[in-house]
């Protein structure tokens, strides 16, 4: 199973850790970044979104790969084999990795999502995500949007092919340290979905979710200060989607 590594960075903070780390699991990788450095497996892309670094990026991707694993700077990767033996299995086409928080309201909210996306996939992880080379060259180039990895899991469902969620591959990140801070993340995933749902036509289940999400979103004020501020990302996502927000970067509204 030949597997290459696309890392998307927008400035080089994290990056020689990255490089280190995958070089240490001796795998082939691809950086690409907002910021120019001099190193071979760097290339320079100025920051337009993820959706566009990976277009980019995928340009360099070999052919003769089986797998590619998008995967963010800031993220520190375990049980890499884990993931990868899930395509040994034909039908798996797309697997996302399990994100693990040490600090901050993520760290509920992600325990949160991966029950409820055992039952329904409502959303990816792009902090690890593997793709078999041969669907992931069916669904791009992506299109603008602030929710690229939710995208690609729209776009592969719509095919009918097979989603992994591994719990037993995980990487550690952070991605917000305050609720304030989890309201902004929320607002930008929130409408960034709502987009790749615009885009992309997944099973009606997860249609009839994101439907019913903004009504029933004020359920999560009774989890205290961290629902308060979910409840405000989500609504406020959904009103810039409804806005006419199809960017692929975050662009707050004054």
């Amino acid at each position: 199973m030949k597997v290459f590594f696309l890392v998307l960075a927008r400035d080089k903070r994290f990056v020689s850790e990255k490089i280190k780390e995958l070089e240490g699991l001796g795998v082939p990788y691809l950086i690409v970044c907002g910021e120019r450095l001099n190193h071979p497996n760097v290339v320079f892309r100025k920051p337009c979104g993820k959706y566009d670094a990976i277009n980019f990026g995928f340009k360099f991707v070999p052919r003769d790969i089986d797998v590619v694993a998008l995967n963010d700077v800031d993220t520190k990767i375990n049980n890499l084999e884990a993931a990868l033996s899930l395509f040994e299995m034909k039908n798996v086409a797309l697997c996302f990795a399990k994100v693990l928080a040490k600090r901050g309201p993520q760290n509920l909210f992600l325990t949160m999502l991966r029950k409820l996306r055992k039952i329904v996939p409502i959303a990816a992880s792009g902090d690890l995500m593997l793709i078999r080379y041969k669907v992931l060259k069916e669904v791009v180039p992506i299109r603008s949007c602030k929710a690229e990895d939710s995208y690609l899991l729209f776009k592969v469902l719509e095919r009918n092919y097979k989603v992994a969620d591994c719990d037993e591959c995980y990487v550690i990140g952070e991605k917000t340290d305050t609720a304030e801070e989890e309201e902004e993340y929320k607002r930008r995933t929130v409408c960034g979905i709502y987009q790749a749902l615009h885009y992309t036509k997944p099973p009606f289940f997860i249609k009839l979710f994101y439907f019913v999400l903004p009504f029933a979103s004020p359920l999560l004020l009774v989890l205290g200060r961290k629902g308060y501020f979910w409840v405000r990302g989500i609504l406020f996502g959904f009103t810039d989607y409804l806005r006419g927000d199809r960017a692929g970067t975050w662009q707050p509204y004054t």
